[in-house]
This record gives structure tokens, C-alpha cells and sequence, in this order.
């Protein structure tokens, strides 16, 4: 049985838009890829591959790397375990989307707490 620690009300809503921002970016990627992959694939039909191979392929492999970044699911598994919901099951800067905004607010804080540190030096 797996430990749930509560999750603070904050972080839940947190995670609610995170999610729905995927949810959404995700459909704006079916959306856009539809169209992009019946071209490449008529553009293939009609004049054959061209140097760097089928173009519908290469619209799929940009589709799964999208994939790989969103990272829908990913950290659903461990978010009910950690306080930091979402962010408890990613870690900063590794490749995907909620790696890259947990990345975006640790430089923030060290932004931050190094501008207290100069606010202070020169305060004292």
C-alpha cells in the first residue's frame, strides 16, 4: 500500500492547471499534426523521400519527441506521495516539460535568495 502524505490545497490547484496546460497542449499537437502528416505523406506519395527520408515519418518522430517532453502522465504516480504533488515525481532540467518549469523556479529562488544575500551584505 502505497504512503500518502497530504498535499497541500495550493499545490493540488497547482497541479490542476499543470495538467490542464498539457491536456491542452497535448490536443494542440493532435490538432497540428493531423494536417502536417496527411502533406507529408502525400508530398511522399506524389515525389518519393527526399534526402533525409520520408516526411510523414519525420512528422511522427517530432510528434513522439513532443510526446516525450509533455510527459502527461509521468509524475502522476508519485505526486500523491510527496508535498510537492506533481514536482515530488520530476526532477529540475530533465527534459521534460514539468522538469523544465521545476528548473525555471530553482533559478528563481537562488536568484532570489542571492539577492537577499546581496540586500543583506550591503544592509550590514
Amino acid at each position: 500500500m502505497r504512503e500518502q502524505r497530504p498535499v497541500p490545497n495550493s499545490v493540488v490547484v497547482r497541479d490542476l492547471i499543470i495538467f490542464w496546460l498539457k491536456l491542452w497542449l497535448d490536443g494542440l499537437k493532435d490538432v497540428a499534426l493531423f494536417p502536417l502528416a496527411a502533406v507529408a505523406a502525400g508530398i511522399d506519395l506524389l515525389s518519393g523521400p527526399s534526402s533525409k527520408g520520408y516526411r510523414m515519418y519525420r512528422v511522427m518522430r517530432r510528434g513522439e519527441r513532443f510526446d516525450l517532453w509533455l510527459n502527461l502522465y509521468g509524475a502522476a504516480e508519485h505526486a500523491e506521495r510527496s508535498r510537492e504533488g506533481l514536482f515530488g515525481g520530476s526532477e529540475p532540467g530533465d527534459g521534460t516539460m514539468l522538469g523544465e518549469l521545476e528548473g525555471l523556479g530553482a533559478e528563481r529562488r537562488a536568484t532570489g535568495a542571492g539577492r537577499d544575500a546581496e540586500r543583506q551584505a550591503r544592509g550590514s
